[in-house]
């Protein structure tokens, strides 16, 4: 067998995190329940196995960089795994672990809680699903109330373009059959869950599929009435004030909301009057001149 740290692809320094890091990894690449259409594989998985079993323990680990054993673990030492030959009841290519090594604890952990789908110390188990991926998305107000398309990477490279759905909610999680990891012995994939996540609107608030919003307008616009435009989820829309309207009053634009399959929602708007920014003697004189009148 080839030096361990080769195998593994890491340095004599590297420490007991990074040499796990580095076999998953590998493992998870190389492990013969994924890669059934390659009959070679299960060489270079024994390898890589036999390899970790040195490095992953401090003791062999050290005692090979010393030399007091070689890179079979042997001893001069009888190492983490051994060979069972037909003389020992086994098939020749046929191997089992020595304590100290848990595989299929190990493997469970890699596979994400799934043992696995080989025992490696007889046949193989009956196919199983592949795991789900989960994934956390962050989407702008807009993107969730009106649909949008979005691609993600998952871990390993893997892009996927996904559809949100008009009206989409915190929270909400969203499904992609078939997506998620390979089956195991031809068992079906997994599924990739992704949960979105809303990015606040400093324009709007929602409640449902109804949209609010507050529209400043000026004291004339309030008095004498006239046109405003203001944002809406679609866009820009000119709305007319009344005359006569006042803070806090509210108008509605039916249909400018949220549209689902099931539903339409309307825009809400709350009115806000506002002064001029700088002091305006006429508009001073005008006012003074109304209460004098008035009382």
């Amino acid at each position: 067998m080839s030096d361990p740290y080769n195998i593994l692809g890491v340095s004599k320094s590297a420490s007991q995190q990074e040499i796990k890091s580095a076999f998953r990894k590998l493992a998870k690449k190389f492990h013969p329940d994924v890669n059934k259409d390659k009959p070679d594989i299960e060489k270079k998985f024994k390898e890589i196995n036999a390899a970790y079993a040195i490095l992953s323990n401090p003791e062999k680990r050290a005692r090979f960089d010393r030399g007091e054993i070689d890179a079979e673990g042997n001893e001069r030492a009888s190492g983490h795994y051994y060979h069972k030959g037909p003389s020992q009841g086994g098939s020749s290519d046929s191997f089992t672990w020595s304590s100290g090594f848990d595989a299929e604890d190990l493997f469970s952990d890699l596979f994400g809680g799934r043992k696995s789908q080989r025992n490696w110390t007889g046949g193989f188990k009956k196919a199983r699903k592949g795991q789900d991926i989960s994934y956390s998305l962050s989407i702008s107000f807009l993107d969730a109330t009106l649909g949008a398309k979005r691609r993600i990477s998952l871990e390993g490279g893997r892009d996927l373009e996904i559809t949100i759905p008009a009206g989409s909610e915190e929270g909400q999680k969203l499904r992609l059959s078939g997506k998620g990891e390979p089956g195991i012995l031809g068992g079906e994939p997994g599924d990739v869950y992704i949960e979105l996540h809303i990015e606040p609107s400093p324009d709007f608030t929602r409640k449902g599929n109804d949209i609010y919003a507050e529209q400043s307008i000026t004291l004339d616009q309030a008095v004498l009435g006239g046109k405003v435009t203001l944002k809406t989820i679609h866009g820009p829309l000119t709305m007319t004030v009344p005359e006569h309207s006042n803070t806090g009053q509210v108008l509605r634009l039916k249909g400018k909301g949220i549209h689902t399959k099931s539903k339409t929602g309307d825009h809400f708007v709350t009115l806000k009057i506002t002064l001029p920014e700088k002091p305006d003697p006429l508009l001073k004189s005008m006012i003074k001149k109304w209460v004098d009148q008035r009382s």
